[in-house]
């Protein structure tokens, strides 16, 4: 038996039953014709301040739906479907806008014309204004709108030390993922407007630009990039290195950003601090250590002081040929593989292993389905489809594993559809997007996105619905209004006051 079979034949079958998984699902608000909705987050779906389920993201056009915990996978599937319901229908009552299916962003408007989250008059509802103005300084609006999929995975009796190295194998491997579930090749030609991009045009260029081997621009060079934050080398060693070098980071003076400064000549507030990072959540990365914070606490405080809670898988492309983003059988591949990730060998990262792996992620976005592509693996060129391959044989166990303890198939399944894209790089998203552009007149990406967001919107509103579901999400709704309202009330210390004692940084210390 291996070593990973024996760690496998040690979990209990009452802590795989403890694992749980939740969904933060980001999506553009478009208009019925077309384009960014530059309106107001509808009041009818509740503050996005305090709302549990539905809040913004970046921008006020930017809807962010959010799932509790679940313990199993349908369950939080159909959570998420049910949020989707009630928010398609509140959005066709006002009005008939639509979720936008694709993650790479709709026909935007000019930079400064996307609209910043607001979160109302409170300190934190500001403080959270004035960080998205920072990020509209230091990276430009368009790039903040790009959506994703956050998968969020817990195990019980996991430690913070487990969780990294998890963490570690897990950026080593994040290119499987890449390759299995990038589904962004193409993009509409705004997105890049002024930019050096390297891409192609596809049809007379128009209307779509593309690379023809790509799998997740979103990952690549001209997504979520910061040449900022390309200096800061964060250890994933360990909770304490992790923290000091993430505490570095947020407490670094960088000199473009004091240029910026905090407040300009009229007293408005341009961005929270002039440090590397303002805040914590602009730390890119394609996971994250996470644990649940009080209201007002810095993450890094709440990590420091409790530790790992729960791992943030960042890297997933919403599915456009998918109604609510992604599929069960997607999900029970990320349980296999952060299973897979947890309890194989993890080695301590060094700095040539994290800058193979940065390489390894552009590759991957950019030329993945290229046959014969080479990756980085300890200073030696390893083909990726080779390496992928090892990594699908190794969550065979885990995945048969897992079917034993709830019964069924559906983890054998769902290895199976990956070793068949694997196999078969037409099957990719990635391929399907670029087919299926390629197939209609004009072979643009806005008419492709917004077919199927107009699919995923009447699938979503032909589904049962019923008054207690209504009554259910109105009162979230309502009751979110009113938390908002006495967080406000409750503000006693100026707000410059508060911004700085906030961004003391004796608020990161444990």
């Amino acid at each position: 038996m291996s070593t990973l079979q024996q760690r496998i034949a040690a979990l209990p079958a009452e802590r795989l039953a403890g694992m749980r998984r939740g969904i933060e699902k980001e999506g553009l608000r478009v208009l019925p014709a077309g384009g960014l909705a530059l309106t107001p987050h509808p009041l009818a779906l509740g503050s996005a301040l305090t709302h549990p389920c539905i809040t913004t993201d970046y921008s006020e056009s930017q809807i962010e739906l959010i799932t509790g915990a679940h313990a199993g996978v349908e369950g939080c599937l159909d959570e998420l479907t049910q949020i989707h319901q009630y928010v398609l229908r509140t959005l066709g009552d006002a009005g008939g806008e639509m979720l936008w299916v694709s993650s790479m962003p709709c026909g935007l408007p000019t930079d400064e014309t996307i609209p910043i989250g607001r979160y109302g008059n409170s300190h934190i509802g500001r403080a959270k204004s004035i960080y998205r103005m920072g990020l509209a300084h230091r990276y430009g609006r368009r790039m903040q709108t790009i959506s994703g999929i956050h998968y969020n995975w817990s195990l019980p009796g996991v430690t913070s030390e487990e969780y990294f190295a998890l963490i570690r194998n897990f950026r080593r491997h994040a290119f499987v993922l890449l390759y299995l579930f990038g589904a962004s090749p193409a993009l509409c030609p705004c997105f890049v407007q002024g930019r050096t991009h390297g891409l192609q045009p596809m049809g007379d260029g128009r209307e779509a630009l593309y690379l023809p081997h790509a799998t997740s621009l979103r990952m690549g060079r001209l997504g979520y990039q910061s040449d900022a934050q390309a200096s800061l080398n964060v250890s994933y060693n360990g909770l304490s290195g992790y923290a000091d070098s993430l505490h570095e980071a947020l407490t670094r003076p960088y000199p473009a950003y004091e240029a910026i400064g905090i407040r300009n000549i009229g007293g408005d507030y341009n961005q929270l601090g002039t440090s590397l990072l303002q805040i914590e959540n602009e730390f890119y990365g394609t996971i994250r250590p996470k644990r649940t914070v009080r209201r007002g606490e810095r993450p890094l405080h709440a990590l420091r002081e409790r530790g790992v809670e729960y791992v943030e898988v960042r890297l997933m492309d919403l599915d456009p040929f998918e109604s609510v983003g992604i599929t069960a059988a997607t999900m029970r591949l990320l349980d296999v593989f952060l299973l897979h990730c947890l309890l194989t060998d993890s080695p301590p990262d060094t700095p040539q292993e994290i800058a193979e792996c940065k390489h390894n992620q552009h590759q991957t976005a950019e030329r993945g389905r290229e046959s014969g592509l080479l990756l980085q693996r300890r200073g030696q060129p390893v083909p990726l489809t080779e390496w992928a391959a090892q990594v699908l044989d190794g969550c065979a166990p885990i995945a048969a594993a897992l079917d034993q303890a709830q019964g069924g198939q559906d983890y054998g399944a769902a290895l199976r559809q990956a070793r068949a894209v694997l196999a078969d790089s037409a099957q990719a998203p990635s391929a399907r997007v670029l087919a299926a552009m390629q197939a209609q007149p004009g072979c643009g990406f806005e008419a492709f996105s917004f077919a199927l967001s107009a699919k995923a919107r009447d699938h979503l509103l032909a589904l049962p619905w019923s008054a207690q579901q209504q009554a259910h999400y109105e009162a979230l709704a309502a009751r979110s209004l009113a938390e908002q309202k006495d967080i406000e009330a409750q503000d006693q210390l100026p707000f410059e006051e508060w911004r700085q004692q906030y961004m003391d940084p004796r608020q990161l210390q444990a």
